[in-house]
């Protein structure tokens, strides 16, 4: 047999492309590593993906009309516009796991809280919206106020059952352990 040499000193390169490639295969596991995809699937991810999209046609019913004939529609539109934008806020932080990253902050209890205050709001913001439908000459415009005023006891009483899904979800969580247990 021919001598073989006992250390084989191979090297490969590869081009610029492929490096870059690599690169950003390793960036998509590290953004799919943060990403929390059982959140999606879980209710208080459906019901906040309810809330953001009535709520956005909620606000768009309302903003393609000329509401400024009613001044309380200004308070329609500024709760709809704002818990919309909160919530979209909140859905993407809990998608991206943020609790992880502010252990500080008692979660399920801020999620309850905001849920709670959000359907108290969008109640107060239903009840005139439904009050003045009839207030407006146009029938068409009444017709997009009576649709905005459905849709927003929708998204109300989305609100509420995420409010009744976070205390359920605080109950289970922070129960006590000493009041749990039954001696035997």
């Amino acid at each position: 047999m021919a001598d073989f040499p006992s250390k084989v000193n191979t090297q490969t390169s590869s081009p610029k492309s492929h490096q870059t490639g690599s690169r950003l295969q390793g960036l998509a596991a590290n953004v799919t590593t943060v990403i929390d995809l059982s959140f999606i699937q879980s209710i208080p991810a459906i019901l906040m993906m309810v809330e953001i999209f009535l709520g956005l046609v909620h606000w768009g019913l309302i903003a393609a009309t000329p509401y400024m004939k009613e001044p309380v529609y200004g308070w329609v539109m500024f709760v709809a516009i704002t818990l919309w934008l909160l919530t979209i806020t909140l859905f993407f932080l809990n998608l991206f796991s943020a609790q992880r990253y502010l252990p500080a902050v008692p979660w399920s209890k801020m999620v309850m809280v905001y849920h709670s205050v959000a359907t108290g709001i969008y109640i107060l913001a239903f009840l005139p919206n439904a009050i003045t439908v009839n207030s407006f000459g146009s029938q068409s415009v009444q017709q997009h106020m009576a649709a905005a005023a459905f849709f927003g006891a929708i998204v109300a009483v989305a609100y509420g059952a995420s409010a009744v899904m976070s205390y359920l979800h605080l109950r289970g969580d922070g129960g006590n352990a000493a009041t749990s247990t039954v001696p035997t």
